[in-house]
């Protein structure tokens, strides 16, 4: 394994490919935890879920990631119960927790899907207590955006498919437990047309889906010319390609994930004509598939543990955006 890593010199993947990387590298805040979130996701729960500290730092660096940045997010990630350590001499592994692995199980379902859940038409609800200070009311409300949730009305959230304990588990691990006795769980069937507000009101209400379409669109302009570009690339044993591979990849799923944590996944019938979601499905599991053998190429060879071991992708990477 490489003590630095060098610098992505192909020639043959320069232009795209190397610009969004580089529109990465130039953002203003990186959100270290989130990308290392995506990273644990994708790339290392298929792998055992655990690799070594050193590991993480070098797979990140080439993104802009400095090792402080690294080692500041980790240590968060442990303390909000997505990570546990284990120590073998003076290295540490970092591996997922019990909570992480069903946080990341639960979001592959909806991440690596061949297509869109169907509803089963029941709305989910968290009801606010009347009582709740206008800043605690504020603080959940951003965090179950994230969530997916939609505001309806001044004191409900709206969920079409959400698992409620999983979502007031996350509030805790945001460090919003305390707030849960102002938090009232329901759910209720769907609205028909013959009642106050139909199920197309409650979304329109609730979500703001032209801004969602656009992020969509904005994700399939970014990837869609990744699509021709990685198209004609033949498998190699070129170490800076099959790095790109990985690092385009990441990115890739990252951003997809962070759109999917906006979107409620509403049916097909409470979503404007042309709906761009599916398309960006579609973007996603195409370059994705491209990317897959160079990728996993680059990762037998540098994801290692504390112990010096390398880790092997297991079998449910071949069935992403195969299966549910």
């Amino acid at each position: 394994m490489r003590s630095l890593p060098s610098p992505l010199t192909n020639r043959a993947m320069t232009s795209l490919t190397d610009k969004r990387l580089q529109r990465f590298r130039r953002q203003d805040r990186m959100q270290a935890g989130s990308l290392i979130v995506s990273l644990f996701g994708d790339a290392i729960y298929p792998r055992g879920g655990a690799a070594w500290l050193g590991c993480l730092i070098q797979l990140l660096v080439p993104l802009g990631v400095n090792e402080r940045l690294v080692r500041t997010a980790v240590y968060r990630l442990v303390k909000e119960d997505w990570l546990i350590t284990n120590a073998y001499g003076r290295r540490t592994d970092y591996a997922l927790s019990a909570s992480g692995i069903n946080r990341i199980e639960a979001a592959s379902k909806a991440i690596y899907a061949s297509q869109s859940p169907a509803w089963d038409n029941r709305w989910r609800f968290l009801m606010l207590s009347p009582s709740l200070p206008p800043k605690d009311k504020e603080r959940l409300r951003k965090a179950l955006t994230w969530q997916g949730f939609g505001q309806w009305q001044s004191q409900v959230f709206v969920h079409p498919g959400a698992d409620l304990q999983v979502a007031l588990q996350l509030l805790q691990t945001e460090g919003l437990g305390h707030l849960q006795k102002h938090i009232w769980p329901l759910t209720g069937d769907s609205l028909q047309s013959n009642t106050v507000a139909t199920d197309r009101q409650v979304a329109t209400e609730s979500w703001d889906l032209a801004q969602l379409a656009h992020s969509y669109h904005q994700f399939v302009k970014t990837y869609e010319t990744l699509i021709d570009e990685w198209s004609v690339v033949k498998t190699s044993a070129d170490h800076a390609q099959n790095e790109q591979a990985f690092l385009i990849r990441l990115l890739l799923i990252h951003d997809y994930r962070r759109l999917l944590l906006r979107d409620p996944g509403l049916p097909q019938s409470l979503l404007p004509n042309e709906w761009p979601g599916q398309n960006a499905r579609l973007v996603c599991a195409r370059l994705y598939a491209l990317l897959a053998v160079p990728s996993e190429t680059y990762l037998d060879q540098q994801l290692q543990l504390a112990d010096g071991g390398l880790t092997r992708s297991q079998s449910l990477f071949q069935n992403r955006f195969r299966i549910c």
